[in-house]
This record gives C-alpha cells, sequence and structure tokens, in this order.
C-alpha cells in the first residue's frame, strides 16, 4: 500500500491496529461504562430573558441615538438663526446711521437752500387749503 501523506494509511500504522484488537475493544467497553456527560442548553424561559434585555438595550441606544440627532438638528437651527439675527441688527445699525445723517439739521437746511428754499424769520406758517386758498397761521 503506497503511503501518501495520510497518517491512516501508513503501513506500520495498519499492523498496530491488527495486532491490539483485545485492547481497543476493552478500551470501547470502558467508555462505554463511563458516564457521559452533556451540556445542558439554556432553557427557553432563560433564552427569551437574553433575547429581552438585549432588545431593551437595542432600543434605549436607538433612542439616545435618536435623541442626538435632534438636538443635533436644533443646535444647527440655532445657529443658523443666530447667524441671521446678527446680520439683521448689523443691517439695523447701518440703517440707523444713515437715518442720522440724512436727518441731520444742517444737511437738511444745505439741502432746503439748494432747491430754493428760504429761511423765514417771522413766526408764519403758510398752509395751502384744498380749494385754492391760503391761510396764514402764526406761531406762539
Amino acid at each position: 500500500m503506497a503511503y501518501y501523506g495520510n497518517l491512516a494509511l501508513r503501513p506500520e500504522r495498519v499492523e498496530e491496529q491488527r495486532a491490539q484488537p483485545a485492547v481497543r475493544q476493552q478500551q470501547q467497553q470502558q467508555s462505554i461504562k463511563s458516564k457521559v456527560t452533556k451540556r445542558r442548553s439554556i432553557p427557553i424561559g432563560e433564552k427569551l430573558l437574553y433575547l429581552f434585555s438585549i432588545a431593551l438595550v437595542v432600543f434605549v441606544a436607538g433612542f439616545v441615538i435618536f435623541r442626538y440627532a435632534q438636538i443635533y438638528q436644533i443646535n444647527g437651527q440655532v445657529q443658523a438663526s443666530t447667524k441671521a439675527y446678527t446680520q439683521a441688527t448689523e443691517k439695523a445699525k447701518e440703517l440707523q446711521q444713515q437715518i442720522d445723517q440724512l436727518s441731520a439739521s444742517s444737511r437738511i437746511t444745505k439741502w432746503a437752500e439748494e432747491h430754493g428754499f428760504e429761511r423765514q424769520t417771522d413766526n408764519k406758517v403758510k398752509v395751502k387749503v384744498k380749494d385754492d386758498r391760503s391761510a396764514v397761521a402764526s406761531k406762539h
């Protein structure tokens, strides 16, 4: 018999097995007499308990991750609102400066003189009425 690397087919191994059949039978009988201990499987109730506890942990972890996602989203909205508020405040300040510049009395006086208006020295105010009559009022 040829030997190709399989130890079961090795010639001296085969001869040893033929020479000791009695020893082998004794070992088999002893193994039958010895106690065979099998591992008990986990009871169904305990398996269900493990399953529910794992499901609970997964649910709680999912809920926490969901809440963090909401917080992240709200935080982004707050930052966008803060940026819009800052821009609106800056624009309001610019417009207020423009109002202050345009409502300066020296600028108004200069513009009035450029457009032909004259300063009145008396305290009379001329008012035009709808039916082409003019009225004069005096300032006290």
